[in-house]
């Protein structure tokens, strides 16, 4: 089975909301190269094609494939979530089937007392969060500070940190990182 790689690159292209303009100033080529491999006048090579899925950005192995025809979900029901914590810290993740999710982010509840643990938590990228209700400690590096209903944190990920529910009711929050860490 041969895939015709121009109406696949069309195709990507425009599922994305890119002009073969903006696709080749995002990749760093001609907008004639983007034409000449869509109208399949010229094959590219795998690391030429490699260049033009950087301005998407995409993987060769997702341009190969990823369905055309189903669009990546845009909308999210509350039963759409997937859960990944506990009943003591409920950790709800969106979009977690998408291909090539470059973020995280977090539907999360700490119930009353609870908290990620004693030991401190260090990964690579940046991650921010919102209180929506409740109180919570968040503690980053050798800072600690309680946040109520509106307030926000943002920090890089490197630095040890841990959060923890320091009120009486559940805590809630809406936290984004990046890379995906889940």
């Amino acid at each position: 089975m041969s895939i015709d790689v121009g109406a696949r690159l069309r195709g990507i292209r425009t599922t994305f909301g890119l002009s073969q303009r903006e696709l080749a100033r995002r990749a760093g080529v001609t907008n004639g190269l983007i034409s000449l491999i869509e109208q399949n006048r010229v094959s590219p090579s795998v690391s030429s094609l490699k260049k033009v899925l950087d301005g998407v950005p995409m993987s060769l192995a997702e341009f190969f494939t990823l369905d055309l025809g189903t669009p990546p979900q845009t909308f999210f029901g509350t039963d759409e979530l997937v859960e990944l914590g506990n009943e003591e810290v409920s950790l709800r993740l969106l979009a977690a089937q998408r291909p090539g999710r470059q973020l995280t982010i977090l539907h999360e509840r700490y119930a009353a007392g609870a908290g990620t643990g004693d030991e401190m938590i260090v990964h690579r990228g940046e991650e921010g969060g919102v209180v929506v209700r409740g109180r919570l400690e968040v503690t980053v590096g050798g800072n600690t500070r309680v946040l109520g209903p509106g307030e926000a944190y943002y920090f890089a990920s490197q630095l040890p940190h841990r959060f923890r529910n320091v009120g009486r009711e559940t805590c809630e929050i809406i936290s984004a990182s990046t890379p995906p860490s889940f």
